[in-house]
């Protein structure tokens, strides 16, 4: 597959990541893609990417940091088992996104 190939593949996954997202209606959304600090991995050579996700929604309102990963886990469906290989994830409500350092750690 040529870099070229490659590159856009990425482009399209990370298009239907964020699509499937739309749905806790964020306020902000950063997704990267942490794959090429995972080369060689087992993940990495099935062609599951790494992700890193910070993600501000109102839907987030009373939900613990486990159930907000739930969220997130179920918005991205079948995603979980074959695009993506892992996923680290930062779920904060609008408030918590307000302080600098909740978003910046």
């Amino acid at each position: 597959m040529s870099d070229q190939h490659a590159a856009g593949a990425a482009a399209d996954r990370e298009g239907v990541i964020q699509q499937r997202l739309a749905v806790l209606t964020p306020l902000r959304s950063e997704l990267i893609d942490d794959s090429a600090r995972h080369a060689g991995h087992e993940g990495a050579r099935g062609g599951g990417a790494h992700y890193r996700l910070l993600i501000v929604s109102p839907a987030f309102v009373g939900h613990s940091r486990v159930a907000r990963h739930r969220m997130v886990h179920d918005a991205l469906g079948d995603l979980m088992r074959s695009a993506i290989h892992a996923l680290s994830i930062r779920a904060l409500t609008p408030d918590e996104a307000a302080s600098t350092s909740a978003v910046n750690s």
